[in-house]
């Protein structure tokens, strides 16, 4: 697989990464730890080299199984934790606010170190913005950190353009996470620019819509209790319903490329610019070569015109969070 750069302190990683999250959490109940270990080394050895996870997954169960995964391949990879979250106590899941006081950075830097069993984090990323505390402290943490030889590279997750500048100008961001696909499109109009303007690279979670632009989904789709799709407004059944137009259009160019809808959502994303690295997640060794295979597709100006033209009438239904978690972004 080819490599990307990621912001221009010489982050290189795999074109398309890993996304660990649901492994442990979010998604349902935890998958076997021993299957995942395997999954993960199997990526490795398929040329990924870019391994997301947070500690609030969990909390903490997601950094170990990384960490104890990707042992044997130190140096050889890239892994990206996050802090920001403050946790539920006695390792309760979930979380009760936010907190990126830099003692607790700091704090959370060396419980990461230990869990993912590295002298150093890769990328270490803010989760959320933390109206709380200035983003100059925050930056300024992280570079203290970073001088200490305990991190590498500084990212921020769903930020807004004057946190994203005010940050670079104290400490240069790396890479910029958010929610961003084809039935997310908000970072287009200001993120995307910034970033392009300041030399940052930009990693799309969710990039096949948590499942939904696979085209495995429609109205009768029903989740686990603990998934945590069950309170998104664009996975009632109605909001599937309406939505189904955009996995359609997804399907008819998958069939044209003889490629499956997945890798289409993927390609589409490695084609709108060359620091662009998206994590899809999966459990499933099959969905895995599927995510992987998208890195070697390549669609041409004309596919990407007729993507654009025809997502353009698609109006996308529903909300893609609550707003008590929506009011958490583009700070």
């Amino acid at each position: 697989m080819q490599d990307r750069k990621l912001g221009r302190n010489g982050l290189e990683v795999s074109a398309i990464g890993l996304g660990c999250m649901g492994m442990s959490f979010g998604y349902g109940p935890a998958a076997d730890k021993h299957e995942m270990i395997s999954l993960i080394r199997s990526a490795v050895d398929r040329g990924v080299t870019f391994f997301d996870t947070a500690e609030v997954y969990g909390p903490f169960t997601n950094e170990e199984l990384v960490g104890e995964a990707l042992a044997p391949f130190r140096g050889r990879v890239v892994i990206a934790t996050k802090f920001g979250f403050k946790l539920k106590p006695n390792g309760e899941p979930g979380f009760v606010g936010l907190d990126s006081r830099p003692e607790h950075i700091k704090e959370v830097a060396e419980g990461s170190l230990k869990r993912l069993k590295v002298d150093a984090l890769d990328l270490f990323y803010q989760h959320r913005v933390d109206p709380e505390v200035p983003i100059e402290d925050v930056a300024g943490a992280v570079k203290d950190l970073i001088q200490q030889g305990k991190v590498k590279h500084f990212g921020l997750s769903e930020p807004g353009v004057q946190t994203i500048r005010r940050a670079h100008a104290v400490q240069p961001i790396s890479a910029v996470q958010s929610e961003y696909s084809l039935w997310t499109r908000g970072p287009e109009a200001e993120v995307l620019p910034v970033l392009e303007e300041l030399g940052i690279g930009f990693v799309p979670y969710s990039p096949l819509g948590k499942g939904f632009l696979t085209g495995k989904m429609n109205e009768q789709t029903t989740f686990d209790s603990s998934d945590f799709r069950n309170i998104l407004p664009r996975f009632t059944p109605e909001a599937l319903k309406a939505n189904q137009a955009l996995v359609d259009l997804l399907a008819s160019i998958a069939e044209r490329k003889k490629a499956t809808p997945a890798q289409i959502a993927l390609a589409w994303l490695l084609a709108v610019k060359p620091w662009i690295v998206p994590i899809p997640g999966t459990t499933k060794q099959a969905r895995l070569e599927e995510n992987i295979g998208a890195a070697a597709l390549q669609l041409s100006s004309n596919d990407l015109a007729d993507i654009e033209s025809a997502a353009s009438k698609i109006a996308v239904q529903g909300a893609r969070y609550p707003e008590h978690i929506e009011a958490m972004t583009g700070r």
